[in-house]
């Protein structure tokens, strides 16, 4: 068992056995979307690098935005459900607690969401052994590709390193291995919109303040002015002149260290200072207002980046509430119900992955504000305000159902992964 870039780095691309096409449904206008590009990868229609690097890498904003979001979303716990009944030690869970050698659960969902805030995709490879699925990997977004089938949906993905190409094929036996996690497009079939796109202008506006911010403070925060030579009529500075005047003006005038020295000249040079107001030089505003536009295309309050000139929120504590109602649980159980259709056929179960919200700090006062009224509702018995509140009957010797601990051990059916030890797995 190996992970993708072992393959592609190790041997040459597998090409699957083929199978008997299945009889399914399909939809009647899935051939027009398909029929342009049948076979044929569809090409992300922007640029991906370019978000990235202008946002993400070049831009505190949007990289704090994609932090909070996506490490709030990584550190809530999902539950794993068969039925109605929690299964803590079902293979589903000990492979999303330990998913491949080298991450921890938390670490490979992080990089998902932020791929998906990023890119508006995100894509998960399953490794599996006999059909039951062993191992997840979290694929770059920038070097896959969907191939679409005759019906309009994905029949594959390719996935290209180094100029060397994996297809990885949907419609074989088992778990398909790629999930593709999208962010709604009303105008692509197959890719996602990232709020990095959503936010392309002010994006743009932010990284341009600063910039100005920046070659104003290079610039002694003002135009310093226009030199003007007042020679015989009709008789002009020599283009070696000018370029010898240029060069010893940004050479010993300009910049912050050169800021107030007096200005020496020649004979027929006159200098014309020119001024801005402290109106037309200040980008806070311009820049503060872009931020806030920002964070409302990632679903993070302002407050919460440390914007300043918002006043929607009475304090932090309710700011965070919202962040976690309107933001991040609604991604975590998009994404848990996705996972769920993914890998449950391998299991023959109604598989169901729900996040653990008695684990979310910032709704604690919500869950005491449950156990109160519960408590007090003397019409309920014990038992019914237990299942209320989440756990189980009493007595009955079932652990709460909202909670799980994931422990190291291997399910009966689980072969070890190939670098785990006796203890971790």
């Amino acid at each position: 068992m190996s992970s993708l870039l072992s393959r592609l780095v190790g041997r040459a691309v597998r090409v699957a056995a083929p199978v008997a096409p299945l009889q399914a449904k399909s939809s009647r206008v899935g051939p027009l979307i398909a029929f342009p590009s049948v076979g044929r990868p569809v090409w992300t229609p922007r640029d991906y690098a370019a978000l990235a690097r202008e946002g993400y890498q070049r831009n505190a904003v949007v990289y704090r935005a994609v932090r909070l979001v996506a490490e709030a979303a990584a550190s809530v716990p999902l539950l794993v459900y068969e039925g109605r009944h929690e299964r803590p030690d079902h293979p589903v869970a000990q492979l999303l607690a330990r998913p491949n050698p080298r991450d921890a659960g938390q670490a490979l969902f992080d990089a998902l969401y932020g791929h998906l805030l990023v890119a508006g995709n995100a894509y998960l490879e399953c490794a599996a052994v006999r059909g039951d699925p062993r191992e997840l990997y979290a694929l770059r977004p920038d070097r896959m590709k969907v191939v679409p089938g005759p019906d309009g949906w994905a029949e594959a993905y390719d996935y290209t390193v180094g100029g060397r190409t994996v297809r990885f094929r949907q419609d074989g036996e088992g778990t398909p291995p790629i999930l593709h996690l999208t962010l709604f497009n009303p105008l692509d079939d197959h890719y996602g919109l990232a709020p990095t796109e959503a936010a392309a202008v002010a994006l743009d506006i932010h990284n341009a303040a600063g910039a100005w911010n920046k070659a104003l403070l290079d610039n002694a925060a003002r135009p310093s002015g226009a030199l003007v030579y007042a020679g015989a009529a009709g008789v002009n500075l020599s283009d070696e002149q000018f370029d010898r005047l240029k060069e010893e003006l940004e050479a010993s005038f300009q910049g912050a260290a050169n800021a107030g020295r007096p200005l020496l000249l020649e004979g027929g040079l006159d200098w014309k200072p020119l001024s801005l107001t402290p109106k037309d030089m200040d980008f806070i505003q311009a820049k503060a207002a872009a931020a806030r536009e920002i964070a409302l295309a990632f679903g993070v309050p302002p407050m919460l980046l440390g914007l300043p000139g918002d006043n929607t929120y009475s304090n932090y504590a309710e700011a965070n509430r919202s962040f976690w109602r309107q933001t991040v649980i609604p991604l975590v159980t998009r994404t848990a119900a996705s996972l769920a259709h993914w890998l449950g056929p391998a299991y023959g179960a109604a598989l169901r992955l729900e996040p653990d919200l008695d684990r979310i700090d910032a709704l604690a006062p919500e869950r005491e504000a449950l156990w109160a009224r519960v408590g007090a509702a003397g019409f309920l018995t014990e038992d019914e305000q237990r299942e209320a509140v989440g756990y189980g009957p009493k007595g009955a010797g079932q652990q709460k159902l909202m909670e799980i601990t994931v422990t190291p051990g291997h399910w009966e059916r689980q072969p070890r992964v190939p670098s785990g030890d006796s203890d971790e797995g």
